[in-house]
């Protein structure tokens, strides 16, 4: 039985992780990325302790694009809270940030795409 959810053309789909890499509709990145519905881009954010709004722009744009109201945050390997004034910074853009771990962000991304939601996931590497 096939599991994996259908996916309308044209958007992403994460299809592995780990070994500080991923794998998105077929293409190689190292490190971390920013998986947008229709694009994928390599990000610098290495862990939690160096997440910022800045680091977050490209989301923000597609936020205020209307093309993203939801960001799932890859923490790493374990969930971490999302710092209250980042949170709200984001919020202030309309943008609600879910974060949990990445491997639960990177199947989560794909579940909502197959909805047809309004999504970003940003993901920190895992070894």
């Amino acid at each position: 039985m096939d599991l994996t959810p259908l996916i309308p053309a044209g958007r992403q789909i994460i299809e592995s992780y780990g070994d500080l890499r991923f794998k998105v509709t077929g293409t190689a990145y190292e490190g971390s990325v920013l998986v947008f519905p229709t694009r994928t881009i390599t990000w610098t954010v290495r862990d939690m302790a160096s997440l910022s709004l800045e680091s977050l722009a490209p989301v923000i744009a597609g936020a205020e694009a209307g093309d993203i109201d939801l960001l799932l945050l890859g923490c790493g390997p374990r969930l971490a809270m999302v710092p209250r004034d980042l949170r709200a910074a984001l919020r202030a853009q309309n943008i609600v940030v879910e974060p949990m771990d990445t491997g639960a962000a990177a199947r989560t991304f794909n579940v909502l795409m197959a909805e047809g939601r309004r999504i970003a996931a940003a993901l920190i590497a895992v070894a």
